[in-house]
């Protein structure tokens, strides 16, 4: 077991307990820092944690109106042979129609490997066609070390793995993309159905002050794993313990992981939420700039009672292109903190830009080309 040690000199040191876990991530949200990593980037068997993805996907597709949450769909009889008996599932009959929320609801808070193929089936069309998104989805979010082969988490060989990075990249656009339906889904002391009730195994859930989720997991192979979550005031913290021993020692270090980064650390205010942030040059479009802005409220984190010097610079890969959308991520803040590694928020667009006319692309590309050269910052 390898002891827990602070990522530098001047960071609070780690709970013991937490050496318990050879992966493990903690991370800020509000300011993007992390607070302690180990093995952040090493890829792992994700067990029923899978079943975030699966969930988001779902999320997407709802936001998106290709699915409503009243929707039902049928247990084939393919799904109910492989898994009507096999690992934690919500026992859904043979033939029966099960409406989506109900599907989300075992899925992320019972972990039924059933719910999440008749999700699949239902939504994709087929398993294959579903698990193809949630890998198309992976890459959207930059989750660089991950890739699905199943909806469930069920073992594959290795086929499916993760980091824990990725994972904190996931639970962010889960988080923040879709807070409604976060909140409807995930982080239920458990469920009932078919006349059988069901408690949720989140270690954190009713302990933790503000604990919320996210997703447990556990096989053989993969030990036992946790992605959680909890909100005090405006700070949520986000964890990944992965490889744990036994469930007493994940209990343990996650507790003790999350009670650390609220106690020990604090986040002091950065840029409040609709804070103009400069604007970006737009291609061909009605306007040939759009206005940027912060979605959220931006902070900093650091030691408690400590101080640091912080500088911003706003960073993008342009010129845009038209058209844009309101509230569309475009660009990114990269905030340094004294000698940190530099983190980077996202920064949104805060207005619409319309696709422009022959005319108005002629006007922007001539008044381009004789305006000066802007200086560029590295990415």
């Amino acid at each position: 077991m390898a002891e827990a040690a602070p990522a530098s000199d001047n960071d609070p040191a780690p709970p013991a307990a937490v050496a318990a876990a050879p992966v493990a991530l903690l991370v800020d949200l509000g300011s993007g820092r992390t607070l302690y990593e180990h093995n952040a980037d090493q890829p792992f068997l994700p067990a029923s944690v899978t079943k975030t993805m699966t969930a988001f996907v779902a999320f997407e597709m709802l936001a998106k109106g290709e699915l409503r949450e009243e929707q039902t769909f049928k247990v084939s009889r393919e799904a109910w042979r492989e898994w009507h008996s096999k690992g934690s599932r919500m026992f859904l009959s043979d033939g029966s129609q099960v409406p989506v929320r109900d599907l989300l609801l075992g899925i992320m808070n019972v972990s039924a490997n059933d719910g999440a193929v008749v999700l699949a089936e239902g939504a994709g069309g087929s398993v294959a066609a579903f698990v193809a998104r949630m890998n198309a989805t992976a890459k959207e979010l930059g989750m660089t070390h991950s890739h699905f082969g199943t909806p469930n988490g069920w073992m594959d060989k290795g086929v499916t793995h993760v980091s824990a990075r990725d994972l904190v990249k996931l639970s962010e656009a889960m988080i923040h993309r879709h807070p409604d339906y976060y909140h409807r889904y995930v982080g239920q002391k458990g469920m009932t159905w078919n006349g059988i009730t069901q408690p949720n195994h989140d270690p954190t859930l009713g302990i933790v002050e503000g604990a919320d989720g996210i997703k447990t997991g556990f096989t053989g192979e993969a030990h036992y794993n946790f992605l959680g979550s909890a909100l005090r005031g405006k700070r949520r913290l986000v964890m990944v313990l992965a490889g744990v021993e036994t469930p007493k020692e994940r209990t343990a270090a996650a507790k003790a992981l999350l009670e650390w980064g609220f106690n020990a650390w604090e986040d002091k205010p950065l840029v409040p939420e609709g804070t103009p942030l400069s604007s970006a040059a737009v291609q061909g479009g009605m306007k040939s700039e759009v206005k940027l802005e912060a979605p959220r409220d931006f902070y900093v984190t650091l030691p408690k009672g400590g101080h640091a010097p912080v500088s911003m610079r706003l960073v993008y890969h342009g010129p845009l292109v038209a058209p844009i959308v309101k509230g569309t991520t475009v660009a990114e803040l990269e905030v340094q903190l004294g000698k940190n590694k530099p983190v980077r928020l996202p920064v949104t667009a805060a207005e619409d830009v319309a696709k422009g006319g022959f005319i108005e692309r002629v006007k922007t590309g001539f008044a381009r080309l004789i305006a000066p050269a802007p200086e560029k910052a590295p990415a």
